[in-house]
């Protein structure tokens, strides 16, 4: 069976996509006798997950640390979910762990998401890493993630996001993301407001937390940023090559947990540079060089769309933005588009590929249904089968000076990226 093969059995295994608990996802790991010799960091949280994998994975491999990143969804292929020593892994290297796991669960029925988990997990415990950096999928206490103990704990910011499975406020939501913190190891947590409920369960547990604000700070001008934890402190750092208002909290958060992990990962003060100024991340305020600009951003909850029109208003001059859209039912659409109206000349709501997404048509009705803008001439709207479609009318519409955010969903940004970028011409110099 080929890798295909392996997740089309995956898709059939269980009866719901999403079914949180760990109890069969620790008798699988229990009989395939899962486990790291090297230190773990989980990364949970709501938005900011991504980048600071990415900036952990770029930090101790400029450290020379061999290191695992598993994160989750992908945007195009299965195997971008997990790297070893900064290449995506081959799909014939995971089959044999996918065997492997269908060995050993017998009769316990496991999800895709949780099936897909053991199989990397088995990978990267196999890899001879130094470091190994896990990102929740789902919540944080019952994801199939949270069977592996980890070393340190990361929290990103919480936001509401999940409500049928994590709760309908921060504070239900933040227990859930404090699942992943463990007794006597340290946990960080980046958000700067977070949830007592988190506060809370690491005193209870007895975590080593770390507060932003408290036990690290950072401050910075248009040039330059500094940090400083407990015992540690760097200056005159550049940005982050990740783009985004909130990349100096990832940051942070990145910081602090090498810190926390100094006595077995020890990074230099030039790898924290050269790891920040190299980290790649695709899909995360990406922008695509050509007339017209291309901004992708897998955005897809209030809070992350509100950092997305941020990070637009402050590119500069554009005389028109045009919008491919396409976001999941369950998620809140009429907040993201409301955030995002003021900004966007020209809508292009699209299909995705999954059957629990909104129709085109639904988004446009929902986008029809808000409330009559305050100022500027209403926007065109027009609905496509899917975010290739989308995107190759955005640019046949757009000015060479025109910009076009792709957004909503991983599905929406994996959708153009699958199909390739339409031909646009070369920037022009200034």
């Amino acid at each position: 069976m080929t890798l295909s093969d392996w997740l089309a059995h995956c898709e059939r295994l269980h009866p719901a996509t999403i079914d949180l608990g760990l109890e069969r996802v620790e008798r699988v790991r229990a009989r395939l006798g899962l486990a790291f010799a090297c230190p773990v960091v989980t990364v949970g949280g709501t938005n900011g997950k991504g980048s600071t994998c990415a900036m952990l994975e770029a930090i101790a491999a400029h450290a020379g640390w061999r290191v695992g990143v598993y994160t989750s969804p992908h945007l195009v292929h299965f195997e971008e979910r997990c790297r070893v020593g900064g290449e995506i892994v081959a799909a014939d290297a995971l089959v044999p762990h996918f065997e492997a796991v269908e060995a050993a669960r017998g009769d316990v029925s496991l999800t895709y998401f949780e099936f897909t988990t053991l199989a990397i997990l088995r990978l990267l415990s196999q890899a001879a890493l130094d470091l190994a950096v896990l990102e929740v999928g789902l919540g944080g206490r019952l994801d199939a993630v949270n069977v592996i103990d980890a070393d340190c704990a990361v929290i990103t910011s919480i936001d509401i996001d999940h409500t049928a499975f994590l709760g309908p406020d921060r504070e239900s939501i933040g227990f859930e993301k404090g699942g992943i913190l463990r007794a006597g190891r340290p946990a960080i947590v980046s958000d700067p407001l977070p949830p007592q409920s988190v506060v809370d369960h690491a005193t209870k547990i007895g975590a080593d937390l770390w507060l932003v604000g408290r036990d690290f700070s950072f401050s910075g001008d248009r040039q330059q940023w500094s940090w400083q934890g407990r015992s540690r402190r760097y200056a005159g750092l550049a940005y982050p090559a990740l783009r985004g208002a909130n990349q100096l909290l990832n940051a942070a958060g990145v910081l602090a947990a090498f810190e926390a992990l100094r006595e077995r990962l020890p990074v230099t003060a030039q790898a924290v540079r050269n790891g920040f100024a190299t980290v790649e991340l695709p899909g995360r305020f990406q922008v695509v060089p050509g007339q017209p600009s291309i901004v992708l951003d897998v955005a897809h909850n209030p809070h992350a769309v509100a950092t997305l029109a941020r990070n637009l208003d402050q590119m500069g001059f554009y005389p028109h933005t045009h919008a491919v859209f396409g976001a999941m039912q369950d998620k809140d659409t009429p907040a993201m588009l409301a955030t995002m109206r003021p900004l966007v000349d020209h809508w292009h709501f699209c299909d995705l590929p999954i059957a629990r997404a909104a129709t085109a048509q639904a988004l446009a009705a929902q986008f029809a249904a808000l409330p009559p803008a305050a100022q500027g001439p209403s926007a065109n709207v027009a609905c496509h089968a899917s975010p290739r479609a989308a995107l190759a009318a955005a640019v046949a519409a757009a000015d060479p000076a025109d910009r076009i955010v792709v957004f909503g969903s991983f599905y929406t940004v994996g959708g153009v990226l699958e199909a390739g970028l339409p031909q646009r011409s070369a920037p022009q110099p200034d």
